[in-house]
């Protein structure tokens, strides 16, 4: 497996803008697929957020995953998140996730990022409790009781 940023492929920003819409936002009506799509198409920085990091395997983008500025109005001074991490269902199971967050978190040190957070929907931590996140509290998150999780990155 390989990583590249979306900043190096910015054709690969339809799929993952139509991956991240279909998972978070189609059936909930949040955001449209054009808001999702700008969002997604804006992270491309290369050092720094926002950016996202895309995942492939023999050349095909399996997954991806963002680097992210104050993702929770709620935790204004909460700066840096991890997010997005979305694996396609026929690489699920195959580790790609857990490479996603490394590369994260490699990215994050790499720019001297020390502190970073993220939500997630699996209240016990889930994947995110093996790379050092730990539990902060449980909020609602616009109708969805989620976990707000942090790691020192070791910078």
């Amino acid at each position: 497996m390989g990583f590249c940023l979306l900043a190096d492929d910015p054709p690969a920003a339809d799929t993952v803008a139509q991956w991240y819409y279909d998972q978070w936002c189609r059936a909930s009506g949040r955001h449209s697929f054009q808001f999702v799509r700008e969002n997604v198409s804006s992270a491309t920085c290369r050092l720094g957020a926002p950016m996202i990091v895309l995942a492939k395997q023999k050349g095909e983008l399996v997954g991806a995953a963002e680097l992210k500025i104050r993702e929770m109005e709620m935790f204004p001074e909460y700066e840096f998140w991890l997010g997005g991490v979305y694996v396609r269902e026929q690489s699920r199971g195959q580790g790609v996730a857990s490479a996603l967050v490394k590369e994260v978190l490699r990215q994050a040190r790499r720019v001297g990022i020390a502190m970073l957070y993220l939500q997630t929907e699996d209240l016990s931590g889930g994947l995110y409790a093996q790379f050092g996140f730990r539990h902060l509290e449980q909020v609602d998150s616009k109708g969805v009781l989620v976990t707000v999780m942090v790691a020192e990155t070791g910078v």
